[in-house]
């Protein structure tokens, strides 16, 4: 199964909600209680985010973190990056960091890079401000549903 770390998963999360007030400086308790991302969690996100140029981070009593750039240039497979190092799904990709101890000899090589390319450029075409859009807008009339985020959508009861 491919499935993305529940770091990445939160990082979106966190990423979104601050991208809803473009410019903003959020803290992570803030952001903790926004998205229902713990603290210690958020924390460690922007502590990883800021360095890989994602995050801007302001100190001082009104300090915090503010996304580096607009949500609609920051890809999905930026954050991937970021946060799971290269995007490779078998140990013989390009940017995978496990060796492969037939690879030599294994003639699926080259299909696995054709595979991992596509998945590549599909996170690359995917940015945050798409992530933001919703996926399902309820009929003409009806309320949207209430808001949830997958931290929420994870907790039990």
């Amino acid at each position: 199964m491919i499935r993305l770390s529940k770091l990445t998963d939160y990082a979106i999360v966190v990423m979104s909600e601050m991208a809803r007030t473009r410019g903003a400086v959020h803290t992570v308790p803030h952001l903790a209680d926004r998205t229902g991302v713990p603290a210690p969690t958020v924390a460690k996100l922007m502590k990883t985010l800021a360095p890989a140029g994602l995050m801007t981070s302001h100190r001082g009593a009104s300090g915090g973190y503010a996304l580096a750039r607009p949500a609609g240039e920051i890809t999905i497979a930026d954050i991937v990056t970021a946060l799971d190092g290269p995007i490779a799904l078998t140990a013989c990709v390009e940017g995978a960091d496990d060796q492969c101890g037939v690879e030599s000899l294994c003639p699926m090589r080259g299909n696995w890079e054709k595979i991992n390319g596509a998945i590549r450029t599909a996170l690359e075409q995917v940015t945050l401000a798409d992530m933001m859009t919703p996926a399902w807008s309820p009929p003409p009339g009806e309320p949207p549903p209430p808001r949830r985020t997958a931290a929420a959508a994870a907790r039990p009861g």
